[in-house]
């Protein structure tokens, strides 16, 4: 009686172990809403934009959230604000240079300090952010709900099947640090730049 037993433990928790595999989320957004946020509260003019040109993917495994990996890219040329003249100048060589260095990168490396409750996971990445060509590694403050079975019902198509992850957060860098006119005009564009992001990736199931 052991072994048929035995057979049937190591086939439950085989099937768990596959049930359980990481997904890719895909944080191109076909509904085109993901977009980050940057804020530089300067003395003279503070100033606020959004980056909408958001792609990449995210392993994620709601059992092993320490294990999530991936990358959110950022068009460079997609970085807007109110003002034309203002968005020109940000694009231009003496700022971000759009055009040399067209990706903006966060590659995540792994989580850390994680904290689960239902379908939300707190947790701080960490990994390697890209601007302007100088890559420095970050920490950022996240927060991860894994919606199982909603994509559908996002995209109005509920008998599409397939679930999302809205990766949620916040974080401030210093222009300066990634060659971004260091030290220069910090009455009118602060020296601190704060990023604000709420993206929605998808894992449609065929």
């Amino acid at each position: 009686m052991k072994h048929p037993l035995l057979a049937s433990l190591l086939a439950f928790a085989t099937s768990a172990a596959l049930a359980a595999a990481p997904v890719s989320f895909d944080f191109k957004d076909p509904k085109g809403v993901n977009a980050i946020q940057f804020h530089l509260d300067s003395l003279l003019e503070p100033i606020a934009g959004t980056a909408s040109g958001v792609s990449g993917t995210v392993s994620f495994d709601p059992a092993n959230p320490a294990a999530t990996t991936g990358a959110i890219v950022v068009a460079a040329k997609s970085l807007a604000t109110s003002n034309n003249m203002m968005t020109e100048h940000l694009h231009s060589a003496n700022w971000i240079d759009a055009a040399a260095h067209p990706e903006i990168t966060f590659t995540i490396a792994k989580l850390t300090d994680i904290q689960t409750s239902g379908n939300t996971t707190s947790a701080v990445a960490h990994g390697s952010f890209t601007l302007k060509g100088v890559t420095k590694e970050i920490s950022v403050p996240v927060k991860l709900t894994h919606l199982a079975g909603a994509f559908g019902k996002r995209i109005n198509k509920p008998e599409v099947k397939g679930d999302l992850l809205v990766v949620r957060g916040e974080f401030t860098l210093v222009r300066g640090d990634y060659g971004i006119q260091p030290g220069k005009n910090e009455d009118k564009v602060n020296a601190e730049v704060k990023l604000t992001f709420g993206l929605v990736g998808s894992a449609p199931q065929a």
